[in-house]
């Protein structure tokens, strides 16, 4: 009777340091969990902000935080189970995998944006090279010059240039400003303008003559980026076609054989399969991506 009696406060103890450490560790994460998400959302939000789309920081990590929950399950009820302990764990290691994840989709997402606003930007950077120079051999300051690209309205050059000189009306010194222009948009065309424009100005050069060769040297690099991508093109699908094919030929198999699949796809070693396939295909793309990848 006080073997047993033994034996349960043993385990009692055990079960209720087990508890413990478990509540510490959830604890712990929830925590960590919290101020990841308001320094990623603070952080996601400011970058948005640069992009001029304004969301605030707590709707993009509460966003984050549900996309992420979603995923983590999407990955552990299927492969839940009160008999199987390895596709428990199995379903906890795929779902924590893919919520962290999904939870770095709204970065990604903000640095797809940045990247098309800034080809669009450099796009438009010709033109206003050229409608610049013209104000300037009109007499106009470069103030004017800039506020000449404003006028155009054409986004997203226009609302750049009217946060410049917002700043420079605020008080701002001309560089300080020049340089937040150009740490704010980061692009490598721009920061030529930038410094071209700098040592003009410390120099006495002819901004004009500046401008139109700049303006040259960008329409040669944007027709040798064009030049590149049109011969890379078949690269690139064929990257997309591979990448694709595994997932296209699993859901496939799954629709017209479901007894076949889904004992492969509910069991340890099929998501082992399907996690190491998984992880082939994104090293293959980042290969061909790499290998296709040419900078101008």
């Amino acid at each position: 009777m006080n073997g047993n009696l033994l034996l349960i406060s043993a385990a009692a103890a055990v079960g209720l340091a087990f508890a413990g450490f478990a509540w510490m560790f959830v604890s712990a994460l929830n925590e960590g969990a919290d101020n990841y998400a308001r320094t990623m959302g603070t952080e996601t939000s400011r970058q948005f902000e640069d992009a001029f789309m304004f969301v605030s920081p707590a709707k993009i990590a509460r966003l984050g935080r549900l996309a992420a929950l979603a995923a983590f399950f999407l990955f552990f009820i299927p492969l839940f189970s009160f008999t199987s302990i390895a596709s428990t764990v199995a379903g906890v290691v795929l779902g924590l995998g893919a919520g962290a994840f999904v939870f770095t989709l709204p970065g990604r997402y903000v640095r797809i944006l940045r990247a098309r606003r800034r080809a669009k930007f450099n796009e438009q950077l010709v033109d206003a090279l050229g409608t610049m120079s013209n104000a300037l051999r009109a007499g106009f300051s470069i103030n004017q010059a800039f506020e000449s690209v404003v006028e155009s309205g054409e986004k997203p050059i226009a609302q750049e240039f009217t946060v410049f000189l917002q700043q420079l009306r605020v008080g701002m010194g001309f560089d300080a400003a020049l340089a937040s222009l150009d740490a704010r948009v980061g692009s490598d065309d721009l920061t030529l303008v930038c410094t071209s424009i700098d040592i003009a100005r410390r120099t006495g050069g002819n901004l004009t003559d500046i401008f139109d060769r700049i303006s040259e040297t960008i329409r040669g690099r944007m027709r040798i980026e064009r030049r590149v991508r049109t011969l890379t093109a078949q690269g690139r699908m064929q990257g997309l076609i591979v990448s694709c094919m595994p997932l296209v030929l699993g859901l496939a198999m799954t629709f017209l054989k479901p007894g076949t699949m889904k004992p492969f796809i509910f069991s340890l070693t099929g998501v082992v399969c399907i996690g190491l396939t998984l992880g082939l295909v994104i090293l293959g793309w980042l290969i061909i991506r790499k290998i296709i990848k040419i900078e101008v």
